[in-house]
């Protein structure tokens, strides 16, 4: 479902001079559906960057990357924004909303952009915020007001509502309670028995044994880092 093949990036400094920076050569990986694969290395080794080259926010050097049929790496933006509405979920670690825009609403936006109608669009995504325990009578306020555990589980919500067939996860469990941590846990569960391919990245090291398949260290991908 989702097949990195040979992926390379550089960044360059155009307020040094153009200065390019390899920060990943050769990487590779293939995550078939209902599978779950952790991106693991030390900090810096590139795990967000390659979750953000999957994602297409970040362009490649070289190399493909594929979800399902797309070849990210080189799809026109318009490619990119239909897989994102169907195909690939993103959960950051950060909420990004517009302002004032009520809770209820930004959860059930995927579902909306798909094509389910808005009755039944917000009453899913009253059924996921409850179930992640954010209280009632804070689903018609903006998210931008709420803590930053709210705010995650609110992040969590809208990558679920809809059914997305590959996941990228970037440290779901990493503000919960014990709680919350195991709702989530139980999600990302269901994702993955319902066919989901899934690539995350979880400090939380007992949250990725028990949900991972395998890991892959980016650390061997890394100029001046691998092996």
């Amino acid at each position: 479902m989702i097949s990195v093949e040979n992926v390379s990036k550089n960044f360059v400094l155009h307020n040094q001079g153009g200065t390019t920076i390899p920060v990943m050569a050769g990487a590779s990986l293939h995550v078939a559906k209902g599978e779950c694969v952790a991106l693991v290395g030390a900090s810096g080794a590139g795990k967000s960057t390659l979750m953000r080259m999957i994602y297409g926010n970040y362009l490649t050097a070289a190399g493909r990357i594929m979800v399902g049929d797309v070849d990210v790496a080189q799809a026109a933006p318009r490619e990119v924004i239909a897989l994102r509405r169907r195909t690939l979920g993103y959960v950051s670690q950060f909420l990004r909303v517009v302002p004032r825009v009520p809770t209820l609403d930004v959860v059930a936006e995927p579902l909306l952009l798909t094509g389910t109608g808005q009755e039944q669009a917000r009453a899913q995504a009253a059924e996921l915020l409850a179930r992640l325990n954010i209280p009632e009578r804070l689903w018609g306020l903006s998210p931008t007001t709420f803590s930053g555990g709210e705010q995650q589980r609110v992040n969590i919500a809208r990558g679920f509502a809809f059914a997305y067939p590959a996941l990228l996860l970037d440290e779901p469990t990493a503000s919960l309670d014990p709680t919350n941590r195991a709702v989530v846990l139980g999600m990302i569960k269901e994702a993955k028995a319902r066919g989901a391919a899934i690539i995350g990245i979880f400090h939380d090291h007992a949250a990725r044994d028990d949900i991972c398949d395998r890991q892959v260290d980016v650390t061997r991908f890394t100029p001046g880092l691998a092996a």
